[in-house]
């Protein structure tokens, strides 16, 4: 029996070797960073802005292959194909989440990913026109109850984020609001300038310019602390409306099956670049909180996320096709 189980653990190291070989000297060729988005926005910026970190201090190359459309359904499929060899790297991020709820035919599942890295969040913003006469999170509950289906907001689109924070706001409060998709956010904030809407869930990485430009208020942040760039926001706790945190978020995952020796390098480099005190004034001044943490970490709030939004999604009986 000793020499038996001998033998099984030569045989295991064997097939083990070549992963842990690859492990020492990785990475010997460029890592791509699949992102699900098109060039431009906050995801993009935020990936980019760690790859071009992670480049410098490893010295090693990391690139931007953006893949947008699809709710994110085309990036993350793409990724969840590429060969688990730690070459291949998604910016995982909110749908990643929820869209396993919302649509029936997903080409990959949630759980075909090794998370890696918590990078950071991105808390959401409930803002309304500057002229509004709603002044806080009371008043718009106060308004919305007292017009039952007339307030409209607007979104970036139906199952991101930002949607489903309307829809999670309608749930506490009891309410009943109607929802406005747009093609991006980008129109959305155009039409609640305008006053075609009265209300948007943003994120905050998108919304800073126009609420410190005084086109549009900010009257509540869906996170457990002020954001430092927009240190007079007040929380949605601070209102009186606990456990209303609505992180748009970002990590990076890479295919089921990739090394661990690997996932752990990079966990050990991203996490290095988030304490770099210029990435941290650079996330800082567009409305994201580094993060960090462990693979584990990662994994058990991506978890927690896609539990806590499969309530959301079913109490308020949304699906995409």
């Amino acid at each position: 029996m000793h020499r038996r189980q001998l033998t099984l653990s030569a045989i295991a190291l064997l097939c083990a070797s070549p992963f842990i070989a690859s492990a020492q000297t990785y990475p010997e060729k460029p890592v791509t960073i699949i992102v699900p988005f098109q060039a431009g926005g906050g995801s993009d910026n935020i990936a980019r802005l760690i790859a071009t970190k992670l480049t410098e201090k490893t010295g090693k190359t990391f690139i931007i292959d953006n893949r947008g459309g699809g709710g994110t359904n085309i990036g993350n499929e793409a990724a969840a194909r590429a060969n688990p060899d730690g070459y291949t790297l998604l910016l995982g991020q909110f749908t990643l989440s929820v869209n396993p709820h919302l649509y029936n035919n997903l080409r990959y599942k949630a759980d075909g990913f090794a998370p890696v890295v918590h990078i950071a969040n991105a808390p959401t913003v409930l803002i309304v026109p500057s002229n509004s006469p709603i002044k806080d999170v009371a008043g718009l509950t106060a308004s919305a109850k007292a017009n039952p289906g007339k307030l409209n907001y607007g979104s970036g689109g139906s199952g991101t984020s930002v949607h489903l924070a309307g829809e999670l706001f309608k749930l506490t409060t009891q309410t009943d609001m109607t929802h406005i998709p747009y093609k991006g956010s980008a129109p959305a904030m155009t039409d609640l300038i305008g006053g075609q809407i009265q209300m948007m869930f943003d994120t905050s990485t998108s919304a800073i310019s126009f609420v410190k430009g005084g086109k549009v208020r900010a009257i509540g942040m869906a996170a457990d602390q002020r954001l430092k760039v927009l240190p007079d926001v007040p929380t949605f706790a601070e209102q009186g409306m606990k456990d209303f945190d609505v992180p748009a978020w970002y990590g990076f995952v890479a295919p089921a099956g990739t090394p661990a020796p690997v996932v752990q390098w990079l966990n050990t480099q991203v996490n290095a670049v988030l304490k770099d005190p210029a990435v941290v004034t650079l996330l800082d001044g567009i409305g994201a909180i580094g993060v960090g943490g462990t693979p584990q970490q990662m994994g058990e709030f991506m978890k927690a996320q896609s539990a806590r939004w499969a309530r959301v999604i079913k109490e308020s009986n949304i699906k995409l096709e």
